[in-house]
């Protein structure tokens, strides 16, 4: 703790509850604050708020490839992509591009994931990645 928190304890250790009660509704009017929020419930929302902060940080490592969209004049380059990134035949790449929206690849590191992104908006399709 700073030295300033520590003097403002020890000086509120010696005041009155009186005084202490007053002190409490004028930091309310000053600062735009209620006291009157029970503490559990702070303390779970907070404890909650870290738990979602914590959920954030945590990267992602695989990735999924949806295709949402292919232009008409855009369809060949784009299955010569889809057969470059998969193992799929003419035949199931030409059923991924009419089956729309439809997952290309799944579980993709990012890098794959980052590549096979541009590959396909580089070929004119709309691309998802979750």
């Amino acid at each position: 703790m700073s030295t300033i928190t520590i003097e403002i304890l020890e000086k509120l250790k010696t005041i009155t509850l009186l005084e202490a009660s007053q002190l409490v509704s004028q930091i309310e009017d000053a600062f735009g604050v209620d006291a009157s929020i029970q503490t559990t419930s702070g303390t779970s929302a907070a404890s909650t708020e870290i738990t979602k902060q914590e959920e954030v940080i945590e990267e992602k490592t695989t990735f999924d490839i949806i295709l949402e969209e292919v232009p008409s004049d855009k369809r060949v380059p784009i299955l010569k992509v889809i057969r470059n990134l998969t193992s799929l035949d003419l035949k199931q790449a030409k059923e991924a591009i009419t089956d729309l929206p439809k997952t290309i690849l799944q579980g993709a590191s990012k890098e794959e994931s980052e590549t096979a992104k541009q590959q396909l908006e580089a070929a004119g399709g709309k691309i998802k990645v979750s």
